[in-house]
């Protein structure tokens, strides 16, 4: 059973530690343009962030089908150009992981650079920082906790992906059979005592990282 579980378990690390990576970078660089400034647009972009959390699995992975597909918007060019196809393939699945992810570590990377006092952030200024620095020295290291804590229950949420990953990627095991993936194709084959192992494995893990996200916030707020 555990040699079953071994490969699905491996590439769910693998998918979703690349996945948070990527929607760390991208939240966390939102989450300041958006929280730092007023603009025109600005709540129609923070609705375009935070419309993964409320749209179903599959309508995400339709739309990354049309972007990123063989014969989508930009997927078309990827392949052309640089030989890249992301359907069917473990790349794809760390893809629709980081959408699904991303606005966990956006509404939360947001909501701790929002809580750094302004005062810090001016006195800065008033030296002759500029606004990178300010940023890297200042806002980022005193919402470090809260922005960990978005992260971690992205990775958790990048774990237990299933519709968007199914519809890009597949479920192909041994290629791009995730965790959740193996659980659906275990309970189709009948195999009870690997879905009850493996709904184990990822339930222990989440839990985990749920609890320790918990104390980070209670750091942060």
């Amino acid at each position: 059973m555990l040699s079953q579980a071994l490969p699905p378990l491996l590439l769910t690390l693998k998918v979703s530690g690349l996945a948070t990576l990527l929607a760390f970078i991208v939240g966390v660089a939102m989450a300041r343009l958006l929280g730092g400034r007023n603009f025109f647009g600005r709540d129609i972009l923070d609705a375009a962030c935070t419309l993964p959390l409320v749209l179903p699995p599959t309508v995400l992975g339709y739309y990354l089908i049309v972007v990123f597909g063989r014969q989508g918007v930009l997927g078309r060019w990827l392949e052309r150009e640089l030989g890249i196809s992301l359907m069917f393939t473990w790349q794809g699945a760390v893809l629709a992981a980081a959408v699904v992810a991303f606005p966990l570590v956006y509404k939360s990377a947001r909501a701790a650079l929002e809580s750094v006092p302004r005062d810090c952030e001016n006195a800065a200024r008033t030296l002759g920082a500029s606004e990178l620095e300010i940023f890297l020295r200042i806002s980022l290291p005193l919402a470090v906790p809260g922005i960990l804590a978005g992260v971690m229950m992205a990775f958790a949420r990048a774990m237990g992906e299933f519709g968007a990953t199914l519809m890009i990627a597949g479920n192909l095991p041994g290629r791009t059979q995730t965790l959740s993936l193996a659980v659906y194709s275990a309970v189709q084959a009948g195999q009870d005592g690997l879905a009850n192992f493996l709904v184990l494995v990822i339930s222990l893990a989440c839990i985990a990282i749920l609890a320790t996200a918990a104390k980070l916030i209670r750091t942060t707020y």
